[in-house]
């Protein structure tokens, strides 16, 4: 694909977006005539499985197999999906958390895609420290690169505290050790790194130290879920973004007393729940964001 652009970022997937990423947040100008080694990813979030409240969401069982047919629908096939967690909703029993998960498990299987990524939400691992999460799906924290891009995957959600753990941020510290100041850098997360309604739950509580890790290099994005909304952050040069959710929207930040469901409107089904598409260009600093509704 030939661009004239330096960067060029678009999302256009169910509960969260996709992500066709050209050098993402850098990037020198490019000849007349030159190509980028572009790629595109999706990012979904939040899909709650098991989840059961009708005056919520009365299609509970049928937002995630919708966003799996307009991902498979897509003209061109993503290079890989990452779920940034609450795959499942939250129970108490252990046999029953195992059966959402490999539920889950079996209704991804049927994504067109070559690679799946996973990480959990509170909902999914705060209970057993992820230990089931990663029966099904493997580890909660890990890195991986996709063509000139170095991707983090943090767990700020094992721990029931809401803290990442000195333990995953010295591994962190050791992974950014290895890359350039000028690396580009995406970062996915359930819970928001920074204090975004920490009343509600909506924070981490040493997410200050992995930004402060973040800080020296020139090129980060951060992908996260957990609040069911849109949201854009800039903490100095870092962008952080937030992911809809596939199972029901949740109110603006502290817009009221209580972090309560937005109740479903007859009138307006799937509200809250949609596409997201964003273009972004200028080294990644400047994004056109465009919403779409979820159908029936």
């Amino acid at each position: 694909m030939t661009m004239d652009r330096r960067t060029f970022l678009q999302l256009a997937a169910l509960g969260g977006g996709a992500v066709f990423a050209s050098g993402l947040a850098g990037g020198a100008p490019m000849a007349p005539g030159s190509s980028y080694d572009d790629f595109f990813f999706v990012q979904l979030s939040d899909s709650h499985w098991g989840f059961n409240g009708p005056k919520v969401n009365p299609d509970a069982a049928g937002t995630l197999p919708k966003a799996f047919a307009a991902v498979n629908a897509l003209s061109e096939k993503p290079d890989f999906v990452m779920f940034t967690g609450d795959l499942t909703h939250t129970t108490d029993n252990p046999v029953e958390r195992r059966k959402r998960l490999a539920e889950f498990k079996e209704i991804v299987s049927k994504l067109d895609v070559k690679t799946v990524r996973f990480m959990p939400g509170e909902h999914d691992a705060s209970l057993d420290n992820g230990k089931a999460f990663i029966e099904f799906f493997g580890p909660t924290h890990y890195t991986f690169n996709h063509k000139d891009v170095h991707f983090i995957v943090l767990d700020n959600v094992s721990d029931p505290a809401a803290r990442i753990g000195d333990e995953q941020l010295a591994w962190l510290a050791g992974d950014l050790a290895k890359q350039p100041k000028d690396a580009k850098i995406v970062v996915f997360t359930h819970r928001p790194l920074f204090d975004l309604a920490p009343a509600w739950d909506w924070a981490t509580r040493d997410g200050e130290k992995a930004i402060e890790m973040l800080m020296p290099f020139q090129n980060v994005t951060v992908f996260y879920g957990h609040i069911h909304q849109e949201n854009h952050k800039m903490t100095g040069h870092i962008a952080h973004h937030s992911a809809k959710s596939l199972m029901f929207p949740l109110p603006a930040p502290g817009s009221q007393p209580k972090r309560e469901p937005v109740l479903w409107d007859e009138s307006q089904p799937y509200r809250g729940l949609g596409f997201r598409e964003v273009e972004a260009e200028d080294k990644g600093t400047k994004f056109d964001i465009k919403e779409l509704p979820v159908r029936a």
